[in-house]
């Protein structure tokens, strides 16, 4: 479905690339995608959007599609983009999602914009790095794991790597997917790896990776980097949906999650994986948010 492309100026003089979709007139939603991350809109979003009466909003992060990079750039900087998006849109009051990469960026607006946000909902979040009483890599992939290790034992070898992944990913066909990410794969995930969902990913990837490597990057090197916010901070109400089958950020990471957010509603479902968050749970946690308001 068609979205709205517009550029925002930030008081640093940068620019964040947003799209717009859904119902244009109505309550706004911004959604904080994933890593790799693209502003594009899954079609079935935008049409679960128009049907309950949502202005569908996303951003490329720094470094991303049209955005200008910011290196070095924590977990925490992304409250001033979104702050700075809605001052733009003419939002005072926002609601807001994110899935994995995207996760701890909207928990830092649920911390950090309590003027802003009223409800935030949080889906495959990996949780902080180092995070007390947690084995971060305990149930990772092998791929995810292999990465975060080399990033945190040498990251001149790790930004080679992502360099040459990039370039994989620019050349990567909707058929390629599974096989690229096979040990990230449940049998849940697998199952919906196939042709809108897998087209749309593949295109994503490609409008985030155009400008190079740099997004990516720092979207790596934050999550495992101190997040600039405390979880006890979040004092709007939160949704957490992690799936048990979640080999990209195991269940683990959402359990912790969940034991920490102040006043969190959790759901911690026993068939869902990674991607079948993204593919079946997005109308439920828009529902969530309308009902909270």
């Amino acid at each position: 479905m068609d979205s709205d492309q517009r550029v925002v100026r930030t008081a640093d003089g940068r620019q964040l690339a947003v799209a717009e979709a859904g119902d244009r007139d109505g309550r706004p939603v911004l959604a904080h995608m994933g890593t790799p991350n693209s502003r594009r809109l899954y079609a079935p979003l935008v049409a679960d959007a128009v049907a309950r009466g949502i202005r569908l909003i996303s951003y490329d992060r720094p470094g991303y599609g049209g955005s200008t990079a910011r290196p070095g750039r924590a977990i925490a900087d992304c409250a001033d983009d979104v702050r700075a998006i809605c001052a733009d849109l003419g939002i005072d009051r926002l609601m807001t999602w994110g899935i994995s990469g995207g996760g701890p960026h909207v928990l830092a607006c649920a911390a950090l914009l309590p003027d802003l946000v009223v409800a935030a909902a949080s889906l495959a979040s990996p949780a902080p790095y180092g995070a007390a009483g947690l084995d971060w890599f305990a149930g990772m992939g092998q791929d995810n794991a292999d990465d975060f290790s080399l990033l945190l034992s040498d990251e001149v070898a790790a930004r080679a790597k992502l360099e040459q992944d990039r370039e994989t990913a620019l050349a990567e066909q909707p058929g390629d997917l599974a096989e690229g990410l096979k040990s990230l794969l449940s049998p849940a995930d697998a199952a919906v790896l196939t042709g809108e969902l897998a087209e749309f990913l593949v295109s994503a990837n490609r409008d985030g990776l155009a400008p190079g490597a740099q997004g990516w990057w720092d979207d790596a090197h934050a999550e495992v980097s101190p997040w600039g916010f405390e979880l006890a901070q979040i004092s709007v109400p939160v949704l957490l949906l992690h799936g048990r089958q979640d080999q990209f950020v195991p269940f683990g990471h959402g359990q912790w999650l969940a034991a920490h957010i102040p006043a969190v509603e959790a759901r911690l479902l026993d068939d869902d994986g990674h991607l079948t968050l993204f593919e079946h749970r997005i109308g439920e946690v828009h529902s969530w948010l309308l009902d909270g308001l």
